[in-house]
């Protein structure tokens, strides 16, 4: 029989099946790769989570703002909450969570003039009440107008700023420093604390009017 029959016949090559990811697929539009992290959906979907690959983790950490659209009053509240709870945001509430939140090291704390407490990691303010009551009237003057000039430094300013620059840069290093975008690095967290320790010193003394 002539080979050239058989030459002829082209039989085609059986095609692998088509390796289908284990798991999730990336929620991202138009990927189809595996979910391999998860993503917080913000703020009123507490709990809730996209799922994306690491590529598209990346560029919606890059853009997520938990604070979007939130005044400023509510963004300290919120961070203040955040502290309480050990400087995280809670995405899901449990009933353990304020007792959780009383067990936590005590840090030095300051009051502002409604009474409320917030963290001063530095100890800045607690310093300075200590040196209020030591110190004559003229040098308690003195030393609180070098809290409020630590203050602005604490927010990047070289001296005295408005009050919607002192908005401005506060939302913007809040963005910047908060732990979701960057991967809850703790240098970042601490700033981030001081930060907020700085802004409520400012409101507490009338520099946001």
């Amino acid at each position: 029989m002539s080979s050239n029959l058989f030459d002829s016949i082209r039989v085609k090559p059986r095609q692998k099946p088509e390796d289908k990811p284990k798991g999730p697929i990336c929620e991202w539009e138009g990927c189809d790769k595996p979910a391999e992290h998860r993503a917080p959906k913000g703020r009123g979907a507490e709990g809730q989570f996209f799922q994306f690959c690491t590529e598209h983790v990346r560029e919606y950490n890059k853009s997520f703002n938990y604070f979007a659209e939130m005044k400023d009053d509510e963004i300290a509240d919120e961070l203040k909450r955040q502290q309480q709870t050990g400087g995280r945001p809670t995405w899901q509430q449990s009933t353990n969570g304020s007792a959780k939140a009383k067990s936590a090291p005590r840090t030095a704390r300051a009051r502002n003039f409604q009474d409320t407490r917030f963290n001063d990691p530095l100890n800045l303010f607690a310093r300075a009440s200590r040196t209020r009551r030591q110190k004559p009237m003229t040098e308690r003057e003195l030393r609180m107008v070098e809290v409020d000039r630590r203050a602005f430094e604490s927010l990047g300013f070289e001296g005295r700023a408005n009050a919607d620059e002192i908005r401005k840069r506060y939302k913007e290093l809040v963005k910047k420093h908060h732990p979701d975008a960057n991967g809850g690095d703790k240098a970042s967290e601490e700033r981030l604390r001081s930060i907020i320790t700085a802004y409520n010193h400012l409101k507490s003394k009338g520099f946001l009017g």
